[in-house]
């Protein structure tokens, strides 16, 4: 079955859990984009992805990309559906009416690209990286390069590339060794090679904007040495740049993208911001990135599950625990097994889009609220929420979709059902756009630590403050806030002995704070105007299967924090 997007369930989560419509209301740029707006958004994004996008998702898997004479070939319909995606305008849904976008919330891209991932991951592939490029254009490009390039950016006209990785260096980009020689005339001539570049050769869009990590002529080792280059596919005047797709990786899902290994010999290109500056341009694509990788996470679950829920609707086998033996054989979504799995997914799903969506509300505070300080604190929300989310979103998308592969048996293990590519395609989120493992090190040791928890105490009493201590839920939850922020001050203090703790505790940590964030947004989905039995279930579900897993990671953390012998 292809997927199906629900705009009614995410408008739940937004108007009634977060109150969306008013807090947009309330920044200049989205004073007219009220609630009748949104959901029409909405329903046309869910009518595009559920008609357009997601018939194409087994083709695009069983097809994959043909690599010929340096051309890549896309599956079949893939191209007419980029260009009908262009076509309706939803590449530019955020970006701003002067670059040719639509100026509409950051957080309805955000649901947007959930659906994408969930309906067919090597699609969306494509476009992934486009609100990723436009930012860092906007912010640090020059005003030739803005002319030239950002508004085709903006609007899909042309796609674009992320250039970090070779093969030498991954996680340590201070190792990398792509050249970049300035020129005369004000451009770089660019050499080396980088791998792991998702659509880096297509036919999709006529130019590809290759955004490259480089090292400039006796700049210093390292990180600091770094700076960015944009590099197209084809110059401004139709004479192929050189640039070359070596090859597309065989790799375990996502076929419906290629992944190139792209030489750059001599490339014609030009600096991004400033020299040296390079990784802090680019991370201004990554940050974005990571949400959207989260939410890829959230999306493949949710595909995942609806596949595993219509499945053990229908399946009958043996007679359910206080089921009528005389109806014979029960749907196998009554026995305690199955149903644990899937109402545990569900709270996996609902519980973190509200988070997600939550922290996409506050991209728009940063970038739009008149409130100085309200900006400050909607960015410090998202500094530490965003590799928690894109961490943990994306363990469960993989964990939770393998859980619902087996509620098929062995059904699931073939090809017929579809769930065993939703489970090759939930892999690789993992650990594109850093790792997990980074991102636990990125919240606890460079985030969280460097003034002893202190801003991200802060963030959680936010936290606090929103929820009803009289309400049994939500004084509980405070409860949990409260003991984060205790142990948060115990890892500070036994890392002045031990340097290392940290790093070793990171990933308890992050977890830690997964499950405190979902705690407080099944007590906010709760208590919601309209929330029903569905989201009773859920959160009875999350309350008796997920969170306990606070009990044994707070245990950890504790435990390796008292004084060593």
């Amino acid at each position: 079955m292809d997927y199906t997007p629900r705009p009614d369930d995410i408008r739940f989560l937004l108007d009634a859990v977060l109150g969306a419509p008013a807090r947009l209301a309330a920044l200049p740029p989205f004073a007219e984009v009220d609630a009748d707006l949104q959901a029409q958004v909405l329903a046309q994004a869910a009518t595009f992805v559920g008609e357009v996008v997601a018939p194409l998702n087994r083709g695009g898997d069983e097809t994959g990309c043909r690599l010929e004479g340096g051309a890549v070939q896309t599956p079949p319909g893939f191209a007419a559906a980029y260009q009908a995606f262009v076509d309706g305008g939803w590449p530019g849904l955020s970006a701003a009416p002067e670059d040719g976008g639509q100026g509409l919330p950051a957080v309805l891209e955000a649901v947007l690209y959930e659906w994408l991932a969930a309906a067919n991951h090597g699609f969306t592939m494509a476009p992934g990286l486009l609100h990723g490029a436009y930012e860092c254009l906007r912010h640090h490009a020059s005003d030739d390069l803005k002319a030239r390039y950002l508004g085709r950016i903006a609007t899909g006209e042309w796609l674009a590339t992320m250039c970090l990785t070779e093969s030498h260096a991954g996680s340590d980009l201070g190792l990398v060794r792509t050249r970049a020689v300035p020129q005369a005339d004000g451009s770089l001539r660019v050499s080396g090679t980088k791998i792991f570049i998702s659509g880096g050769e297509h036919d999709l869009t006529p130019n590809i904007v290759h955004l490259v990590l480089c090292r400039l002529p006796d700049a210093p080792p390292g990180p600091k040495g770094l700076s960015l280059a944009l590099v197209p596919k084809v110059m401004d005047y139709g004479r192929r740049n050189a640039v070359h797709c070596e090859r597309i990786e065989e790799k375990m899902g996502l076929h419906g993208s290629p992944t190139c290994v792209m030489r750059f010999d001599d490339a014609t290109g030009w600096l991004v911001g400033e020299p040296g500056r390079g990784l802090a341009a680019m991370f201004v694509m990554m940050n974005a990135a990571r949400l959207h990788v989260a939410l890829q996470g959230i999306g493949l679950l949710d595909a995942a599950w609806q596949k595993a829920n219509a499945y053990a609707q229908e399946r009958r086998q043996m007679v359910a625990p206080g089921a009528d033996r005389a109806a014979g054989p029960s749907p196998i979504a009554l026995h305690p097994a199955v149903a644990r799995i899937l109402d545990v997914q569900r709270a996996w799903i609902d519980g973190g889009r509200l988070i997600a969506y939550r922290t996409a509300l506050q991209l728009d505070v940063a970038r739009h609220a008149p409130d100085a300080r309200a900006r400050e604190r909607a960015q410090q929300w998202c500094s530490y929420v965003t590799p928690v989310l894109k961490a943990a979103c994306t363990q469960q998308g993989f964990d939770g979709a393998s859980a619902c592969l087996q509620v098929f048996g062995g059904h699931g293990y073939v090809r017929e059902w579809g769930i065993e590519q939703t489970v090759r395609d939930a892999r690789v989120t993992m650990i594109y756009e850093g790792t997990n493992e980074i991102q636990a090190i990125d919240l606890l040791v460079r985030k969280v630590l460097p003034d002893a928890g202190a801003g991200f105490a802060a963030a959680l009493l936010v936290l606090r403050d929103e929820l009803d201590a009289s309400r049994d839920a939500d004084a509980d939850v405070q409860r949990r806030l409260a003991q984060l922020r205790y142990l948060t001050t115990n890892i500070a203090m036994a890392a002045h002995a031990r340097p290392a703790l940290p790093y070793e505790l990171a990933d308890d940590y992050l977890r830690l704070v997964m499950v405190t964030l979902l705690a407080w947004a099944w007590a906010r989905i709760e208590q919601a105007p309209g929330a029903g039995e569905p989201q009773a279930r859920a959160a009875a579900a999350f309350r008796r299967w997920v969170l306990p897993e606070f009990d044994m990671r707070a245990a950890i953390v504790k435990k390796a924090c008292e004084p060593q012998p």
